[in-house]
């Protein structure tokens, strides 16, 4: 085998989980599947049926979301006195979503309302003044519905009262710690977490818009509007927005799922199409394929597109917008791979200590719709902080940060607003404005803000395995029940399965230079595999320990099973 290559397997560290259970459940799913759940905690029988299968009947009342009761009087105020609405939102995937389902569930009740975006560059994230007057100056409401923004919008909420503008904010940001804006109503669950069930804190936005959606039908039914059909939006921003996919959100996106296989989304089905996915959906062809390109709309250019698709009901010109976004989702991921090159030059032209405990990486000329891809990236990389800005011509800095377990950004941003602009966002995904000249500073204080709070054990690179595994385990009756672990998100991670000397009937081949094709033996038995990214590592003799995600290979109509190797050991260093 080939160990000369120049590149590093990034997992240093094996964790299996279940060592030493001693848990049985006693059900008739497969081994495998019991282990899993075991080793996620998933132990009871109630517990274990509602989560394999989640039923809609099981969500919560929406009335017990903070708030909710005045948001929906104050809408249902609006919708009868068809007072002009407007619903403005953000131009991620959840904000995109989120107006989608806003605006649709108003028309329902026969109220037009308008939506708007700020652009991303001229106005930048969430409300803003200047974004508010053009938006006051265009469509004069008397009510604007803020989504997927607002929480942290104290001055801007001032202001719309002070313009005798009424508000309600639909959202699910860390509040500020000298409260909330004077909107009408916020409807945030986390603007006081121990008063409202803990299911609720895990939602996005779309998924708050479905519960204020959920309220107002059950005050005022429709027989018209099934609110089921539009799962699939809920879906769509859920996922895209990686909030945890457990409790509701799990429901929402399983059953989410299972109608955009059948979407009367005339947008959505361009969309899926042209990004060449088929039924069954699953969140990783939502996070991968769909939620890129709708933010690649805002990223690029301006989020207007992924909403008119969404929002479209021809499907001529549908197909049209579907093509405007795949080309600036191409431009999208050009620009992407360039800065993404440059910025680990930055990284690794670095001084002894500049970035041992994270990195805050500024550079003029890059396109600030990129960055927290960008960051992303670097952040799973070399497993730490990373926060990546976009700074232009006049020194003005727009970044994105991305962090990983045990380091929350939303504390590091509260720890430096004298050094920010201004900044905001959640524990491991968060944005920031700031000037050039401040880089530097902010990057010292990323240090010593990382180095004080976490171990160096955490900032070892690991890969938690769910369940040892025999290849004679690995069949098409356990594709049927592994479904049922689905969606695999955030907190719902999809399991890692570990199978334990191993070799390859043959020499693997290398696919695209870059990606591992193989067939894997023990004893008697079988299975293929696929390594992507593999080529880039050093692979060691076997006999090896492979750990693999279970991948469905459906080839002219026969079904079977493909591991998904994510890391290669000798067995020999096996624990």
């Amino acid at each position: 085998m080939n160990s000369t290559r120049a590149n590093h397997d990034p997992v240093r560290e094996w964790v299996i989980k279940d060592t030493n259970s001693e848990i049985s459940l006693n059900t008739s799913y497969p081994r495998i599947i019991e282990t899993i759940l075991i080793s996620r905690g998933i132990i009871n029988e109630e517990v274990i049926e509602a989560f394999l299968e989640p039923a809609l009947k099981s969500l919560g009342d929406p009335f017990a979301l903070p708030q909710m009761s005045t948001a929906v009087d104050r809408i249902l105020e609006a919708i009868d006195k068809k007072e002009n609405i407007v619903v403005y939102g953000d131009y991620d995937v959840d904000g995109v979503t989120s107006l989608t389902l806003m605006k649709k569930v108003l028309g329902a009740y026969d109220n037009v309302a308008i939506t708007f975006m700020p652009h991303r560059i001229d106005d930048g994230y969430g409300l803003s003044i200047s974004a508010l007057k053009h938006c006051i100056d265009k469509h004069r409401p008397s009510l604007i519905v803020a989504v997927d923004c607002g929480t942290t919008s104290i001055k801007e909420i001032d202001w719309l009262n002070e313009s005798g503008i009424d508000s309600v904010i639909l959202d699910h940001h860390e509040p500020l710690s000298e409260g909330l804006p004077k909107a009408n109503a916020v409807v945030n669950p986390k603007i006081s977490e121990s008063e409202f069930p803990k299911n609720y804190q895990y939602l996005c936005s779309v998924g708050i818009v479905f519960k204020l959606a959920h309220a107002l039908l059950k005050l005022r039914p429709l027989a018209h509007f099934d609110l089921r059909d539009y799962l699939d939006i809920v879906a769509l921003g859920t996922v895209a927005d990686l909030v945890p996919l457990i409790d509701e959100n799990r429901i929402l996106v399983k059953k989410g799922l299972k109608i955009m296989a059948r979407t009367k989304n005339t947008g959505l089905a361009a969309l899926t199409e042209i990004s060449n996915i088929r039924p069954p959906f699953s969140a990783m062809d939502i996070g991968f394929r769909l939620g890129p390109r709708i933010n690649a709309a805002g990223r690029m250019d301006t989020a207007n597109k992924a909403l008119e698709l969404l929002l479209c009901e021809d499907p001529s010109s549908a197909k049209e917008i579907a093509n405007i976004i795949e080309e600036n989702n191409k431009a999208r991921q050009l620009v992407e791979s360039q800065t993404t090159l440059e910025a680990i030059e930055i990284l690794e032209g670095a001084a002894n200590g500049e970035y041992d405990f994270g990195a805050v990486i500024g550079k003029r000329g890059w396109h600030p719709g990129v960055v927290g891809i960008v960051a992303s990236r670097l952040s799973k990389k070399i497993h730490r902080p990373v926060f990546i800005v976009a700074v232009d011509e006049k020194g003005n800095g727009k970044g994105s940060g991305r962090s990983i377990e045990g380091i929350s950004l939303v504390d590091f941003i509260e720890s430096n607003q004298g050094v920010l602009e201004n900044g905001g966002g959640h524990d491991m995904a968060a944005g920031i404005t700031l000037k050039e000249e401040s880089l530097k500073l902010l990057n010292d204080n990323l240090q010593t803000f990382v180095s004080s709070q976490i171990n160096n054990s955490l900032l070892v690179p690991k890969i938690e395995l769910d369940c040892r595994c025999e290849l004679n385990e690995l069949n098409v009756e356990l594709l049927d029940h592994y479904r049922k672990l689905e969606p695999f998100g955030f907190d719902n991670p999809e399991p890692v399965l570990v199978c334990s000397n191993v070799k390859p009937t043959s020499e693997p081949r290398i696919l695209k230079e870059k990606h591992l094709r193989m067939t894997l033996r023990k004893g008697k038995y079988t299975c293929d595999a696929i390594y992507f990214g593999g080529a880039e590592y050093p692979i060691p003799n076997p006999p090896w320990d492979v750990a693999f995600s279970i991948l469905r290979n459906d080839f002219r109509g026969r079904v079977s099973i493909q591991m998904n190797v994510k890391a290669i050991r000798s067995s020999n260093n096996s624990a």
